[in-house]
């Protein structure tokens, strides 16, 4: 026997192992999530997939690639057929007769986004979020719609019902005088943390080295630097050395000591020009699991509207299994004889990471879902650096479970507030075509926006499917 038989067979026995344990803890999985998981194939897929990816597989992968076989970097799709063909492959390599499986494409995943989003000409869709002027301007949704949008949101942050009810009306007879389809999705803003008092001098700008008192109740009377935060309790919660963000990132900080009514913090880093403390700032405590109800008082007043206008509703801040249990009581306490809404899980803490794969299963057991990358409080939870390696994890879990991912937060930013793209922000466009779902934000060249980005997806599609390099002919050179 030969060196290149016996590492063949060696490589052969390897990936038998390898298969064996992961349909072994993936079933263990299953019956932790129970039988309803046990009966999704997404979520099948998902346990096997996440007992795949818990191994560090690149030594094998090197192996693999020596011969020209598949190194299971595209396997997401169908995690024990891919295991199951290139050990197929193997068995036929080492003399012995071994059948092909037969695989499962992406249909699945396909027939998900078609379920969320209706029937598109484009595997990407664009989401956009309506500003406040299409509630009175028909014309403004129509246009967007003509120009690509396939799903319409509406940010329940601003506004209120009788607008967000046109804004819908809008939606539906636009997409029926265009023939072409466009889902409303109403985005519940859930208890997202903002400086709601400050106390200092008028214009307040924090720097480097800076202190400030996070307080309970502020004493306007006091002195130094203090804020109240909207959710008071929360202060109670921060211990010495939590870390502490503030408006997405432009200035952060850490908590120096506890006192009797609240904290006191040292900004560690902001922008040269300084961090303007001021009442509506959003805060963000990325070490903190805070103990807040996902749907705050005013949520629950917004529903009557999502539950009577919304195709899909975007859960913000959502982070246990929990949550989704208690979103959809409260909807079908508003409509108990309508059929579910989609679910559009928002993830943007480190929480809601870890509990990704079980928010996924049970999401997908209650009807239609998709999961939201909201970059934007997600990038100051987890960090910028490890931002860009987490979307990618994102990306590839969803797709494992079949669920549709959104990718969203500052596409095409520049652009659709001047007219004119940056050249970054081109590039970020043209990677977010591995998404099903690409969210741009309200702004003048909407649009516009909307136009140029279907352009740059349809692009890249002759290229990148998911993770899959597409070898179409190089136009440039040919």
């Amino acid at each position: 026997m030969d060196t290149t038989e016996r590492d063949l067979r060696t490589l052969r026995d390897d990936v038998a192992a390898l298969r064996e344990a992961v349909q072994t803890e993936g079933d263990a999985r299953l019956a932790d999530w129970g039988a309803a998981a046990a009966a999704m194939p997404g979520a099948r897929n998902l346990a096997y997939y996440l007992a795949l990816r818990g191994r560090d597989l690149i030594a094998l992968q090197l192996r693999l690639a020596s011969y020209g076989l598949s190194s299971l970097g595209r396997s997401e799709a169908d995690v024990l057929g891919a295991l199951d063909a290139l050990l197929s492959t193997l068995r036929r390599l080492c003399g012995e007769t071994a059948a092909y499986p037969a695989r499962r494409s992406d249909d699945a995943l396909a027939a998900a986004c078609d379920q969320i989003f209706g029937d598109g000409d484009t595997r990407t869709r664009i989401m956009a979020t309506l500003p406040s002027e299409a509630a009175d301007d028909p014309g403004l949704v129509a246009a967007l719609i003509d120009a690509g949008m396939d799903c319409a949101r509406i940010n329940c942050a601003h506004d209120d019902a009788a607008a967000w009810g046109r804004m819908a009306g809008h939606v539906r007879s636009a997409a029926e005088r265009l023939g072409r389809p466009c889902r409303v999705l109403m985005d519940v803003a859930g208890p997202k943390l903002r400086i709601e008092e400050v106390r200092g001098p008028e214009k307040c700008r924090l720097f480097a080295g800076d202190r400030l008192r996070l307080v309970d109740q502020l004493d306007k009377r006091g002195k130094g630097i203090a804020a109240a935060l909207n959710f008071q309790r929360i202060v109670g919660q921060l211990q010495v050395g939590a870390e502490i963000s503030f408006d997405d990132g432009k200035a952060s900080g850490r908590v120096l000591a506890r006192e009797s009514d609240g904290v006191e913090i040292e900004i560690t880093a902001a922008r040269a020009k300084g961090l303007r403390l001021k009442p509506g700032k959003g805060v963000n405590l990325p070490a903190v699991d805070l103990d807040l109800s996902p749907l705050t008082p005013k949520d629950l007043a917004d529903l009557d509207a999502v539950a009577k206008f919304a195709d899909l509703v975007g859960f913000s801040f959502v982070q246990r299994v929990e949550d989704i249990a208690l979103l959809d009581r409260e909807l079908a306490a508003r409509r108990p004889d309508a059929p579910r809404q989609g679910l559009v899980l928002k993830i943007e803490t480190p929480r809601a990471i870890r509990n990704l794969p079980g928010l996924i299963v049970a999401a997908a057991a209650r009807g239609p879902a998709a999961v939201m990358i909201a970059r934007g409080d997600l990038a100051v939870e987890v960090g910028f650096v490890r931002l860009s390696e987490m979307q990618e994890e994102i990306l590839w879990l969803c797709e494992a479970a079949h669920v549709p991912v959104v990718w969203a937060t500052q596409v095409l930013d520049q652009f659709v507030h001047e007219g004119v793209a940056s050249r970054p922000e081109t590039t970020d466009a043209a990677m977010a075509q591995r998404a099903d779902c690409v969210m741009l934000n309200k702004g003048s060249y909407l649009p516009q926006g909307v136009r140029f980005l279907r352009e740059v997806l349809g692009r890249m599609e002759r290229h990148q499917s998911k993770k899959f390099p597409r070898l179409a002919r190089l136009e440039a050179w040919s």
